[in-house]
């Protein structure tokens, strides 16, 4: 755990937390500044500033644990969204998951989607360079 971290600090429990769900490797809490009703961050025990920070086998409840919230929001419709860096609007330097129930066109997460042209090349491309680092 890192001491200047706030989220290691609500595992220790030095800051309080409203606990949706909590196990030996992850916790599940309400999100202090909600997008929408049930908004419910889901974080490894583990620190580590990216996805890639973690290890496997601290990674394997997360996105069990954030099905289960979003069944227990009881929304049709909700976004699981894992930010990792400044530039991809991660504020927390601790891997966390949003459980972000999206009931109605203004609450919950506004996305931009913008889109780049590609072409079969590239992409191909890209295929080789990924499979080859994997």
């Amino acid at each position: 755990m890192a001491d200047n971290c706030i989220f290691c600090k609500i595992i220790k429990g030095d800051i309080p937390a409203m606990k949706v769900f909590e196990n030996e490797k992850t916790l599940a809490f309400l999100d202090i500044n909600p997008l929408s009703y049930g908004h419910t961050l889901v974080i490894p025990k583990h620190h580590g500033r990216t996805l890639t920070d973690i290890p496997d086998d601290s990674l394997a409840d997360l996105l069990p644990i954030a099905a289960k919230v979003a069944r227990a929001t009881g929304a049709e419709q909700y976004n699981i969204l894992q930010n990792n860096g400044r530039l991809a609007h991660q504020q927390v330097d601790h891997v966390h998951i949003h459980v972000i129930p999206k009931p109605t066109e203004q609450e919950g997460l506004g996305i931009s989607w913008p889109q780049q042209q590609s072409d079969k090349a590239k992409l191909q491309q890209v295929l080789e360079e990924l499979k080859a680092k994997i």
